[in-house]
């Protein structure tokens, strides 16, 4: 006879569907926030080898690299969402850029890399902050 294991729910696995639920909303909320600036949303999350681009919108003739960031507002404690970016994720996102630019056939396009970001309170409280040009 096999010994099966009954395994608790993995707490992990919440706060990671917690995590990307927010992280779903904050998108929205970006979406909806540069809709409203006048921005033309080309698209979202765009996947290649390279990486992930959250946003990508049209604003005149400037193609705009949007990458969103939430935090809780306790997690925001530790750093707040535009300071969680590190270098190593510029680069991703610049390289990842690259590709979208070259696969899209605007190699010469004017492009400018912004932060969206986004701090969650209690219930449907936050607070929100569009940096343009941020690296």
């Amino acid at each position: 006879m096999r010994n099966l294991k009954l395994s608790k729910p993995d707490i992990n696995q919440k706060q990671k569907d917690r995590r990307k639920e927010r992280g779903r909303r904050a998108e929205q909320l970006a979406c909806d926030y540069l809709l409203e600036q006048g921005y033309s949303i080309q698209e979202r999350n765009w996947r290649c080898r390279s990486g992930e681009i959250d946003l990508i919108a049209a604003h005149g003739e400037l193609t705009v690299i949007i990458e969103v960031r939430s935090r809780s507002r306790g997690a925001a404690a530790f750093g707040t969402p535009a300071e969680s970016i590190t270098a190593r994720k510029i680069k991703q996102v610049r390289d990842t850029a690259a590709v979208y630019l070259y696969q899209t056939g605007k190699p010469e396009a004017n492009i400018r890399f912004d932060v969206v970001a986004v701090t969650f309170g209690v219930g449907d409280e936050y607070t929100f902050e569009h940096i343009q040009g941020a690296f």
